[in-house]
């Protein structure tokens, strides 16, 4: 996979680092079930160039997008 080429770099080190305090910081709760994560955070803000939204909870859904609508094997 290629994320992994990151993993041993300063690049990649940082980035996980970071991810990591964020994950601690705001994250209530996630689930993986059927190619399918859920996130849960709390005390998100949301920023555009002149705007901010704060919000108490958010819920991200993400999904496998190669595997979407097709039952089909390779």
């Amino acid at each position: 996979m290629a994320y992994q080429l990151y993993r041993n770099i300063a690049l990649g080190n940082s980035l996980q680092v970071i991810l990591d305090e964020l994950i601690q910081s705001f994250l209530n709760t996630y689930r993986f079930c059927d190619n399918l994560w859920t996130f849960v955070l709390n005390d998100v803000e949301f920023r555009e160039v002149t705007e901010l939204i704060k919000v108490d909870e958010a819920k991200i859904v993400d999904c496998d997008g190669k595997n979407t609508g097709s039952n089909t094997t390779e």
